[in-house]
This record gives C-alpha cells, sequence and structure tokens, in this order.
C-alpha cells in the first residue's frame, strides 16, 4: 500500500480554517440548551431521539431502560433540566459529560426520591457505560443498527453531516440495517441492493454490476461518509463489496452534491462500517450452499484495558463459492481492524483498516449474444459459461482510515477525517461474445481478448464543525466544513495477441473454454494516467423556525480538476434548501431543492470529453414514524432536469470505447413509498415502490432500468410452543425494459425484457442465546430471468433458486 501522501490547495484549507474558526468561536458562547421534540414513547427509543436532538453520543444499558416509559418533552430547555424530566420517575438519573449522554441506576436515595421529585442530572466524573448488547448507540455517522433488532434505522447523517431522524431528513433515504442483512444472508453488496427499494441492478458479466435509482446509474459511493467515484468500465471492487464489516447501507435518493461535490442524479450509496464495542462480543459463523458455496466470518469486539477508554473490533472472512456458471468459483477474503481511543472524555481518536481480495476463475466477459445469426433470441442454458478457462478479473480493495472527533460541553463537535483507499484490478479477459452464432453449425461467434491491470489510489480529507447556536429567542444548528480529495488511476492494456490463435470458435453450442491462453506484448499496447483533484468547502444550517416548522440552507463551492480530460471547473456553487413542518406527533411533510453537479468522463466519436452533468432536483414528501422511531414511513413526488445528460451515439471512441453525445433538457418525474420498522414487537418489515420515468422531448431515455419496481420483505418471531423459531420471505418486482440492439441481418432493433417477480424465504431457530442455525432460500420458485447490455447485444442470465443453510455461535 502506497503511503498516504497529500498536498492540499491552501486557498481551501484557509477558507475551511476561517469558516471552522468562526464556528468555533460562536460555539464557545453557546449555552448548553436545545429544542426538543420527543414524544411520550420507551424509553430506549425517547433517549435516542434526546441525544440526536442534543447532539450527543449516548451510552445506555439496555437491561435498565427496558419497560419503562418516558414523557413527551417540547420546545426549547436547558439539556440538564430536560434530562432530568425525560428520567423523571424512572430510577435512573444521568450524565453529560464531554459530549457523550450516560444513563445509569440512580444511588439509593435518588430512586427513592425520584418519585416525588425530578432527579437532577448527574455531572460528576465517572466511567461512561457501554455493553455489547446495547439497544442505542449514536455517533456523528447516526445510530448504530447492530443489535437494534430493527429493520428501520434510527438517526442518519448522510444528506447534510446533521444527525436527523429519517422523518427530520427533507429527502428519501433508504437504509438496509444490520438486522436485515443477517436475517436474509446478505453477504455481498449485490445482495443489499436487490432488497433496496427504489435500486435496481444491471449485470454486465461475471465480475461487473451497475446500480440504478430514479433511472440513473449510480457511480457515488460512500465509506462512512467519504465519498470516492467508480469507474465501472474497469471495475475495482465496489461492487464485489463483502458485507461482513458493515452495520448499514444508506441509499440517499437525488441529487448530493452537498456533501459529495460531484454528485450522482439518481443517489449515493454510503457503507457505514461496524464500530467497537466496550464490553467483549463477537459471533462465529459458517455455511454452506449450493453450487459448492462456503463460508466462514469471525467478528471479535471489546476493550483492550481496564478502563474501556481504548475498544478494538476485528473482522475475518472468508468465500468460496462457485455458481451456476460451468467453471466458475470466485474465492473472497476480507479482513478488517478497527481501534476507538479516548484521549480525553471529550476527545476520541479512531484508526483502522479493511482489505478485501476477489479472486475468480473463469470469468465471463460481456454476456451471451441475444441473437443468434437468424435472427431469432440465442436461448442458451443458465449454466453456459462464455469465459475461456484461463480468463479472470481479480479485483481488491486496501483502506485505512482514521477519524478525529472532539466534544465541547456546548453540543459543538469537530471532527476530521482522512481516507486512503486503493482500489485495484488484474483481469486477463476471454470469452466467447463476440458476433451472433448460427443456429445449425454454431459458427459466427469470435473471442474477446484482452488484458488490463491497474489501480486507482484515492486520498481524501474531510473537516467540519458541528453544532447548535441561538438567535432570535430560538435554537438552531450549523454545520460548516471543507473537504480535499486526490484520485489517480493508472491503467496498462495489451489487445496484441502473439500466440497465434485466431480467436475463431468453432462451434458455439459446444463452447467448453478450451481455447490457448494469450501470449501479450512485454509492453503495454496502451496505458493510461489520470489524476482528479476535488475540493470545496460547505455549510449547513437547521433553522428552527418554530416547534413544528423546520428550514434547512445549505451549499457548496467547488473545485474539480482533471488535465487528461481536459477539465477544470472552478468555484462551481451547489445549493440545498429544504423545509419538514410538523403536522402532529406522527406526520410531517417536507419539500427540497438540491444542485446537481457531475464532471463526465464520458467521449465523444472524437474524443473530447462531454461537459459536466448539470441539473436540478426537486421534491416534495410526507414522512411518518410511529412506536417511537421502530416504524417509519415515507412517501415522495420528484422532478429531475438535467443538461449535458449523455446518451450513446453508436459510435466509437478513438480508444475503442462507446462513444456518447450530450443531451439537453432531459426530464425525469417519478413518485416512491416506503414502510420499514416493527408493526409489532415480533413483526419486522421492509417495503417500497418506486416509478420514475426520464424523458426527452417526450421519448423515454434510461430504458435499461424499470420505470416500475416493488420490494416487500418480512420477518415474524413465533411464541409459545414454537419460541426461538423466526421465518420471513419476501419478494421483488421489476417492470419490463428495453434497449435498442444490433441485428445480425441489417440494422438495428429494440429488444424487451419481461417484468418479473423473485421471491426468497428464510427461518432461523435460536437454541439459546448464542447459538442459532439459519436456512436461506433465494428465488424460491426458480424464476428464470435475465438483464441486458444493449451496446453489446448481449445478456445475463439471473441466478437461480440457492439453498444456505448457515449456524452462528455469538460470544
Amino acid at each position: 500500500m502506497s503511503s498516504f501522501t497529500f498536498k492540499p490547495r491552501r486557498s481551501v484549507l484557509a477558507h475551511a480554517a476561517v469558516c471552522l474558526g468562526l464556528a468555533l468561536h460562536l460555539q464557545a458562547s453557546m449555552a448548553q440548551t436545545a429544542s426538543f421534540d420527543i414524544p411520550a414513547q420507551p424509553l430506549a427509543s425517547a433517549l435516542a431521539q434526546f441525544a440526536s436532538q442534543a447532539h450527543l453520543r449516548l451510552s445506555a444499558v439496555p437491561d435498565l431502560v427496558q419497560g419503562r416509559q418516558a414523557p413527551a418533552l417540547q420546545g426549547a430547555q436547558e439539556v440538564s433540566q430536560a434530562l432530568a424530566t425525560l428520567l423523571h420517575g424512572s430510577g435512573l438519573q444521568g450524565r453529560v459529560e464531554g459530549g457523550v449522554l450516560t444513563v445509569q441506576a440512580a444511588a439509593p436515595a435518588a430512586a427513592s426520591s425520584s418519585a416525588s421529585a425530578a432527579p437532577s442530572a448527574a455531572s460528576a466524573a465517572g466511567a461512561e457505560v457501554t455493553l455489547s448488547e446495547v439497544t442505542v448507540r449514536t455517533n456523528q455517522l447516526g445510530e448504530i443498527t447492530e443489535g437494534s433488532g430493527s429493520y428501520t434505522p434510527g438517526a442518519i447523517a448522510t444528506a447534510t453531516r446533521l444527525v436527523l431522524t429519517p422523518r427530520e431528513t427533507p429527502q428519501s433515504v433508504s437504509v438496509v440495517t444490520r438486522q436485515v442483512m443477517d436475517d436474509f444472508q446478505l453477504h455481498s453488496i449485490d445482495d443489499v441492493i436487490n432488497h433496496t427499494p427504489g435500486v435496481s441492478i444491471v449485470t454486465y458479466d461475471s465480475e461487473r454490476t451497475e446500480y440504478y435509482a430514479r433511472g440513473f446509474a449510480i457511480q457515488n459511493f460512500q465509506y462512512d461518509g467519504i465519498p470516492m467515484s467508480r469507474n465501472s468500465a474497469y471495475s475495482a471492487g465496489n461492487t464485489l463489496t463483502d458485507m461482513s464489516i458493515y452495520d448499514r447501507v444508506e441509499v440517499l435518493k437525488g441529487a448530493t452534491g452537498l456533501l459529495t461535490g460531484s454528485g450522482d442524479p439518481g443517489a449515493t450509496i454510503n457503507l457505514v462500517r461496524k464500530k467497537p464495542t466496550k464490553e467483549f462480543s463477537g459471533h462465529a459463523t459458517i455455511s454452506a450452499g449450493s453450487y459448492q458455496n462456503y463460508r466462514g466470518e469471525l467478528d471479535i469486539s471489546g476493550a483492550l484495558n481496564d478502563s474501556g477508554s481504548i475498544r478494538a473490533r476485528g473482522v475475518a472472512s472468508y468465500q468460496d463459492k462457485h455458481s451456476q456458471l460451468d467453471r466458475y468459483e470466485r474465492k473472497t477474503g476480507v479482513l478488517y481492524g478497527i481501534v476507538e481511543m479516548d484521549l480525553t472524555p471529550q476527545t476520541l481518536l479512531t484508526v483502522g483498516a479493511d482489505r478485501q481480495d476477489n479472486k475468480p476463475t473463469a470469468s465471463t466477459w460481456g454476456g451471451i449474444p441475444l441473437l443468434d445469426a437468424k435472427g431469432n433470441f440465442n436461448a442458451m442454458p443458465r449454466s453456459f459459461n462464455n469465459g475461456a478457462d484461463w480468463s479472470h478479473w481479480d479485483q481488491y480493495t486496501r483502506t485505512a482510515f482514521a477519524t478525529l472527533e472532539h466534544n465541547f460541553d456546548s453540543g459543538w463537535v469537530t471532527k476530521l477525517q482522512l481516507n486512503h483507499q486503493i482500489n485495484g484490478y488484474n483481469a486477463n479477459l476471454g470469452a466467447a461474445a463476440g458476433g451472433n452464432p448460427d443456429p445449425v453449425t454454431g459458427t459466427g461467434v469470435s473471442l474477446w481478448r484482452g488484458q488490463y491491470i491497474g489501480r486507482t489510489t484515492s486520498d481524501a480529507a474531510d473537516l467540519y464543525a458541528s453544532g447548535p447556536f441561538s438567535l432570535l429567542g430560538r435554537q438552531h444548528e450549523l454545520v460548516v466544513g471543507g473537504s480535499l480529495a486526490k484520485s489517480r488511476w493508472k491503467n496498462d492494456g495489451y489487445y496484441n495477441d502473439n500466440s497465434g490463435f485466431d480467436g475463431v470458435v468453432d462451434n458455439y453450442y459446444q463452447w467448453n473454454g478450451k481455447v490457448p491462453a494469450p501470449i501479450w506484448n512485454s509492453k503495454p499496447d496502451y496505458t493510461d494516467d489520470e489524476t482528479t483533484h476535488e475540493s470545496g468547502i460547505y455549510t449547513t444550517a437547521r433553522w428552527n423556525l418554530r416547534d413544528d416548522l423546520k428550514l434547512i440552507t445549505g451549499g457548496r463551492f467547488s473545485n474539480y480538476k482533471n488535465r487528461v480530460q481536459e477539465q477544470n471547473e472552478k468555484n462551481v456553487f451547489t445549493p440545498y434548501l429544504g423545509a419538514v413542518y410538523d403536522l402532529n406527533q406522527n406526520y410531517s411533510v417536507y419539500a427540497s431543492y438540491s444542485g446537481i453537479f457531475k464532471p463526465q468522463s464520458y467521449q465523444t466519436e472524437q474524443g473530447r470529453t462531454l461537459d459536466p452533468l448539470e441539473g436540478k432536483n426537486y421534491e416534495l414528501g410526507a414522512k411518518a414514524s410511529f412506536l417511537g422511531g421502530r416504524l417509519n414511513a415515507s412517501a415522495a413526488i420528484f422532478q429531475t432536469l438535467q443538461d449535458n445528460f449523455a446518451v450513446e451515439s453508436g459510435g466509437i471512441t478513438p480508444s475503442g470505447n462507446p462513444a456518447y453525445r450530450a443531451i439537453q433538457g432531459v426530464k425525469t418525474r417519478g413518485w416512491e413509498a416506503e414502510v420499514s420498522g416493527q408493526i409489532t414487537p415480533a413483526w419486522q418489515i421492509q417495503a417500497g415502490y418506486s416509478h420514475s420515468i426520464a424523458r426527452k422531448d417526450g421519448e423515454r431515455v434510461s430504458t435499461l432500468t424499470p420505470s416500475n419496481q416493488f420490494n416487500l420483505y418480512t420477518s415474524y418471531k413465533m411464541a409459545g410452543s414454537l419460541s426461538g423459531l423466526t421465518v420471513g420471505g419476501g419478494a421483488r418486482w421489476q417492470d419490463k425494459t428495453w434497449g435498442t440492439i444490433s441485428v445480425p441481418t441489417g440494422g438495428n432493433a429494440v429488444h424487451t425484457v419481461p417484468d418479473y417477480w423473485v421471491w426468497d424465504a428464510m427461518a432461523r431457530y435460536d437454541f439459546n442465546k448464542q447459538l442459532s442455525a439459519s436456512l436461506n432460500v433465494k428465488n424460491l420458485f426458480d424464476k428464470k430471468y435475465y438483464t441486458i447490455f444493449n451496446w453489446y447485444s448481449t445478456y445475463t442470465w439471473g441466478e437461480p433458486r440457492t439453498v444456505n443453510v448457515s449456524l452462528n455461535y455469538k460470544f
């Protein structure tokens, strides 16, 4: 791994320093007051909302808060007095120290007097109490879902850096929690996306998938809120990510340029890593499934010293997976380590690293030709593998990260995040994918061959301050920050084969992958070396106009530079505006507006890079929260306007890639609805429906993604004689899709992929608190379905029915 080298622009750092200095000066004069809007509910969820609204981190012992109720808390109040009101009559006392809220059993005298007088919030120093079974834990990334047992998130911070509940966020957000991943054995990011409402997958080949939301490809990924952009043509690990090290996956719908600078109009995917616990905990899991799918996972967490001020966690997993494809196999290894250190009661240092290696054998490339030489559908079996025996597309990631977070007594927090990430690939590819087979003789197909070796090295830094301030008698919230990012992509490409093999496939229908391996030149036939610099400063304010009305304003000034692509954008302003109005304790309505700015790498047939994608995103919606935030629902309508939208021109670039042209005035309209969480203490659900259509002058664009989608997944814990058994299942449906493909008899035609349903089922039995066994069935009814890659006029079959059994032991 290369060392972390960083050369930021002085002007950007100066702007960020001035903003942070003003913010810290402002926070120093703020009193410890906050504005609360907490309905009467169970104490555990009330404390989580209290911590979020008071900008505190929460530590709570579930054994103490279980079964206790909390009263409603409304309006601006001094934090310690508000805490005393919340805990009144509970026999508990709270302490706020260094931005951390600790709840513990009150001393006997305090407990006995609590029935007649509200206990004061103690301020004496003491050890923070955190157990591995904590019901609710929060940090500046939001509320940790692990251990919550919930299908819905608590507070999140993906949209604005403000730690807000889903109902307080004026934008659509879908979250797949740790409980969903565990129940349905979602081991890969593809599995998670299949469960995410409003997001679809197009499969290019065995090692590449593309995600779409609201009609547009998702290229923006975040890791603990630090953004990076994916190059899907040279895929390097993003869509092969293993889920063993992550607490949850957040998908923020719509434009996200406020924090990312250059943002996708469809969505951004944020993967939030697992965090250490103070008490020793962990689990070991082994599993086996269809197509020789074997997996093992070990996760251990706990304190490294007696006081618990140093905590660590380590995760290791390994999977050896074959598939329905003949001869195919992929081995995936993951290692993750993280350490948290309380440098002072108010200062937290986090350092960590992770790595993942994906090593496939007989990788496919490009898919199966859609049509035979006569123009009929080329119906190959689902086991057909177009890859040569020697074909492989190895992908790997290496990440090192550090954060330094300081909490002030006033409720303000400053946070510095540093991230160094390598996404690499070593692809030696060969596939029977060119041409169209004669349905009688099997002739007419040639071998695609190529070798690509490269990696993208990304360094990023983000520094911000966040906290409350008072103005005109009300308390508001402010975030100011700045970010820097540098990424360098280097690639060596080989296409001249010196083996003497002409690449002709004698009989496509008898293809078995046994062809001579290429002999490449000693030096690459072409190289790529691109460096991208991004920087920006941003601010967000949440204005407490009334107890029931919040206004969020924000903006970002961004700079973007890539010399190879001849792009140099300076001081591009991306606005953000949102408002949330509470109709009552359960329902809210909201509206939001955000700008779109995204530099593009697409090129014309002449090799000129398209101008940045620009546009606007509007959203109106309603949100609801029930059972103290344990059940959340939302509905939204949206409209996106885009200029410089890239569409395939039908030609190729000078480097041989698909060429694009820019069109103006692309309008996307749609609506979506989602519900997630606990219907009853035993019944969990996550479901959603989305509809979106993108048009230019009345004609559909982005037709590879469905205009309508539906997802529903649920589980139920049995009682009585069946106590210990959890059963569940679900389904996903997507509308028809289509694309323009080449016809071997000449010209083009539109190929339509029918709509389809895929059903899943699960069951788990808890023998005791430590040991459980699970059975998961994917594609329960063995539905045959496929997706197309219309540029190459190919298709890829979806996975058939698979069965997986696992055994889990918790420490």
